[in-house]
């Protein structure tokens, strides 16, 4: 099951990355010189994204629900999860790099955004002097 589950590419990165070129943005993918290799990078604009996994990242909304086995392993996951989160935007942050993130649930399930007003949001963003973005799903 494990070896399914992928961390590049996935299917709200795709969207997303999708939308953004269309609006003519262009950036790099997964660049690992910087810390917890964002998913993109937008040089031109001194920004990163990051689009998390509801689950993966602990995420407080409907697609997060803790497993019922082995509880405590999941647990020290979920916060060992955040723990790098946190540490990676601290280091961008340090690096002078503007820091964005969009959940799975805002292009994904019943509390979706549509995918026009999440590139617009990152449209302005990245065009802005914003220090960092989240976007979450509407519930």
């Amino acid at each position: 099951m494990m070896s399914g589950i992928r961390s590049k590419n996935t299917r709200p990165e795709l969207i997303l990355r999708s939308g953004l070129h269309k609006a003519g943005f262009r950036f790099r993918l997964h660049e690992k010189s910087l810390p917890g290799k964002p998913d993109l990078v937008f040089r031109k604009y001194n920004a990163v994204v990051f689009v998390h996994g509801c689950f993966w990242h602990g995420h407080n909304c409907h697609l997060f629900k803790l497993p019922s086995t082995r509880r405590d392993f999941w647990t020290a996951k979920i916060l060992r999860n955040r723990e790098v989160d946190e540490k990676a935007l601290s280091d961008l942050t340090t690096l002078g790099m503007r820091v964005g993130v969009v959940w799975e649930c805002a292009l994904k399930g019943r509390s979706r955004r549509p995918v026009p007003e999440i590139v617009s949001a990152f449209t302005f963003w990245l065009r802005s002097t914003q220090q960092g973005l989240e976007i979450r799903g509407t519930e």
